[in-house]
């Protein structure tokens, strides 16, 4: 199941069809054509072979194309002491299924610590995006037992100091991110049944050394991809195949090359903000077993004592387990509202209670419209949301309507439902802040303030009946962790749509040309954590003090609430206590941030030039006044 795939669609009879047509349309300049072929193909299950022949699609329409038809182009550094070509083609094929297009530059084969150290290589120049580490046993020193623990302990140290260097010479030249893998350990036992407590095995040693390396990375700002956990999962003897190693020194089998590259990509497009939100769950025979409307409350199968009741109860515990680690829950069901309701309300086995759902869309409506309303309610994106549902019909509505919603493709035994769904990946997690716990409260409760501003006849009565509260302060230790994570997720309210690690964010805290900042914002819903970063950079120009905006983010669950006059207020105050005469905003088009191309002229800015499709503002601060805002502003950035 997990190195198939199972979750995707079987491949296409018509794949090289497909194909033939997404060059077609390169060659004729439809890049937005042939970058929506290449994100519908690439969500089957395809092959090694395949997804080359995707990547190889993704890597001509990035040629043609620098936005890419829509994906998100990614530059990969790859490096590691294996064959590495196997794994790009894998990679660039897996990229679209993700919303990427990426472009993979392979370091030289079995020399990543001469190429980190050395300034000419070609990692260096190229100057990749992200960069992934491909860790191996044998070219780390753990692949043959220790001969004491004194030794397997220094082992364990040399490896993880070689690891550290190689990331450390490599870092300045990376643009956001860097991966590395988990050791997967050699299947082969050493001492047979005593290799687990041996602690001289390679078994033990691998161990030690991931135990090291997690501990290690989430202080040093790498991001861990987890291939000893999901080599175990699939079996040892079908990730690593050593005919292949000995034959063309591949690590990974050609066979679990697909599942290698998604475990890989997913956590690319999660550092890109690509990860998903919103997981809409249909009611009959998903939730529960029968049909509500025919069976009644009594009479629909779930909880303990009956085999297909239990798999019904793990589904709905797996949606609280995601939810409790911020994931929005949300109904869309062909029900009755009223009938629908009754087994959250009633029925005493349910897990899940309508206090845990954000939106519940249960009407005779097509389920793809349904999904689109939630979305809107939630003021998400419908490439956030994962939609579970047993009836493969509605799976096949949506997916034609909808291809941007993920649906897994899960058949129709509710027990494999919870592992189908989190071995997929859609909720890629890099971290876990105390507001990524809270985040499915806090989408929550947007709802309902924009069920209450749908009522609203006076807008700004509304946003003074909020009683907001918005705070703003400096970037510190505490606050840094969120902010690097929302740079690097925000995508729609985004001028620049520049990324910046936690260590860069770290490096911007510290210098004294940088003023950067975080804006929170509560009211009487309650608080809704960090929602907007600003960063600027003190210059000249024309010989007087400015301040140039590098970065002003904003979550889009805050929009319309006058957030973004409260951001400028701070900026020309803060601007105009440090000597500077005007304020420069950059506006930089992506293609998801069209909604703030009108930013700074509706702030006031007048237009200060271009480059190409990158637009220049200014805003003289002489008599600038700050409007009156429906909210008590709290700053103590400066």
């Amino acid at each position: 199941m997990l190195l198939d795939l199972d979750w995707l669609q079987p491949a296409p009879e018509d794949t090289r069809a497909r194909l033939k047509a997404i060059s077609a349309a390169i060659d004729a300049g439809d890049h937005g054509a042939a970058g929506a072929g290449l994100a519908a193909l690439a969500q089957h299950r395809l092959d090694l072979s395949q997804l080359a022949h995707v990547g190889k699609r993704a890597r001509a329409l990035l040629a043609a194309d620098p936005e890419a038809g829509g994906l998100t182009p990614v530059r990969l550094g790859l490096v590691g002491w294996t064959t590495l070509n196997f794994a790009a083609d894998a990679l660039m094929g897996t990229g679209p299924r993700f919303g990427l297009a990426i472009d993979v530059v392979e370091g030289d084969f079995g020399a990543p610590l001469q190429q980190a150290l050395n300034p000419a290589s070609r990692l260096h120049t190229v100057r990749p995006d992200m960069l992934l580490l491909m860790t191996d046993a044998r070219g780390l020193g753990l692949a043959s037992p220790a001969a004491s623990i004194d030794d397997a302990q220094a082992r364990v140290a040399e490896a993880l100091a070689q690891v550290r260097a190689i990331i450390d010479g490599l870092r300045p030249s990376v643009g956001s991110a860097i991966l590395v893998e988990t050791l997967v350990p050699p299947l082969e036992p050493i001492f047979g049944n005593w290799d687990a407590a041996s602690g001289l095995a390679p078994l033990a040693l691998t161990e030690a050394f991931n135990r090291a390396l997690i501990g290690w990375a989430q202080g040093a700002g790498v991001v861990i991809v987890d291939s000893a956990r999901a080599a175990a999962a699939v079996g040892l003897a079908r990730w690593h195949d050593p005919r292949q190693w000995h034959t063309a020194k591949l690590a990974v089998a050609p066979d679990a090359a697909p599942l290698h590259a998604d475990l890989v990509v997913r956590a690319m497009a999660a550092i890109r903000g690509k990860a998903r939100k919103c997981l809409v769950l249909d009611l009959d025979n998903t939730l529960w077993g029968g049909v509500i409307g025919d069976d009644g409350v009594e009479g629909i199968v779930l909880g303990q004592g009956d085999a297909r009741g239990e798999a019904h109860l793990a589904v709905q515990q797996m949606a609280l387990d995601l939810r409790a680690r911020g994931v929005i829950l949300a109904v869309c069901s062909k029900n009755e509202d009223a009938a629908a309701r009754l087994p959250f309300r009633e029925h005493p086995d349910m897990l899940l209670k309508e206090e845990h759902i954000a939106v519940f869309q249960a009407n005779w409506q097509d389920k793809a419209s349904n999904l689109k309303a939630i979305a809107k309610a939630l003021n998400i994106g419908i490439d956030a949301l994962v939609f579970l549902d047993d009836n493969p019909a509605e799976r096949a509505q949506v997916r034609g309507e909808l291809p941007m919603v993920a649906v897994p493709e899960v058949g129709s035994d509710p027990a494999l439902y919870p592992r189908l769904v989190l071995s997929a990946g859609y909720f890629e997690l890099l971290s876990l802040s105390e507001e990524d716990r809270l985040r499915a409260d806090l989408y929550q409760k947007n709802a309902e303030r924009a069920a209450l501003a749908a009522s609203a006849s006076d807008m700004e009565g509304f946003l003074k009946s909020l009683d907001m509260v918005c705070t703003i302060g400096r970037v510190d230790a505490v606050s840094r962790p969120r902010m690097a994570q929302l740079i690097n997720k925000s995508n729609q309210f985004n001028l620049t749509t520049r990324r910046y690690s936690e260590a860069e964010v770290a490096a911007l805290e510290a210098d004294a040309d940088v003023h950067a900042v975080q804006v929170r914002l509560a009211d009487r819903f309650g608080d809704n954590g960090i929602i907007a970063v600003l960063i600027a950079r003190r210059g000249l120009r024309d010989g007087q003090r400015v301040w140039a905006i590098d970065t002003w983010l904003m979550s889009c669950r805050v929009l319309e609430r006058r957030i973004e006059e409260a951001c400028l207020a701070h900026l020309a105050a803060a601007a105009a206590a440090d000597g500077a005469t005007a304020l420069i905003g950059t506006y930089i088009p992506s293609a998801k941030n069209m909604m703030v191309a009108g930013h700074y002229p509706r702030l006031g800015f007048a237009a200060d030039g271009a480059e190409g499709d990158t637009t220049h503002w200014r805003l003289d601060l002489a008599g600038w006044a700050a409007p009156a805002l429906p909210m008590t502003i709290h700053d103590s950035a400066f």
